[in-house]
């Protein structure tokens, strides 16, 4: 039995770019795509949001200088193009998925509605999340904490490139530990950055637990899932 009925996962854009300089990586995408497919097949309910760094990379050197609020848009629209690109990749698995965007583009993605996208869940379809808050100066982290606090999930699993939170970066300090388990406020006043403030702040007021482990470990997620000693959890 799953240890959670219902989940946000976060997915950076750059996961999605695997070993390539930007964009999104096929294999790796597929690769992700199943590790979801795992945890929906134990009957555990996924929304997902993603980033749009893998895209907005590519094009981030002729936004210096750009006007903050337009270089936000363009970001979120990174992010409609990665959520399309995922559900796709999870039809051709046989999965069903719907991308819901903040923003208005009705031709391409359905507007996000919450009880819609309630609806989705529990029909058991995935729910990808797009054009992060639909706000310029939010990031999709706080995008993350906002939609999964909206939807009930029951914890948000930050999906990143390293097995937890340490207590130094462990590429540079041999001698770096990881937490297991560890409190908002220990978090907060170590400064270890596990999300971006705002983002933060609100899964600790929304008392949102948050699991931060690597998309890049086999059956990660799905151990995440069970309620094994995977990653870090963040707790209150």
């Amino acid at each position: 039995m799953p240890a959670y009925k219902r989940i946000l996962l976060k997915l950076s854009g750059e996961a999605l770019m695997g070993d390539d300089a930007y964009g999104i990586n096929r294999a790796t995408i597929v690769r992700m795509v199943r590790e979801v497919q795992d945890v929906t097949r134990l009957g555990c309910e996924v929304a997902v949001v993603i980033g749009g760094g893998n895209i907005f990379r590519g094009v981030a050197g002729g936004a210096v200088g750009m006007d903050r609020a337009t270089a936000d848009y363009m970001g979120m629209l990174a992010t409609v193009m990665n959520s399309l690109a995922l559900a796709d990749s999870m039809r051709q698995e046989g999965m069903t998925a719907r991308v819901m965007s903040a923003i208005s583009i009705e031709q391409v993605v359905e507007p996000y509605v919450r009880p819609k996208a309630l609806q989705y869940l529990e029909e058991g379809k995935v729910v990808i999340f797009a054009a992060g808050t639909g706000n310029p100066f939010f990031t999709t982290d706080t995008a993350a904490a906002l939609r999964g606090a909206e939807i009930g999930a029951e914890i948000v699993l930050k999906a990143t490139k390293v097995d937890g939170v340490y207590s130094a970066d462990p590429k540079k300090d041999p001698h770096a530990t990881r937490y297991s388990t560890i409190t908002f406020d220990e978090a907060i006043s170590r400064n270890l950055q596990v999300m971006d403030a705002t983002a933060f702040a609100l899964c600790r007021d929304q008392r949102l637990p948050i699991k931060v482990f690597s998309i890049f470990k086999a059956g990660a997620l799905k151990r995440v899932v069970m309620g094994e000693d995977e990653g870090t959890l963040v707790h209150v």
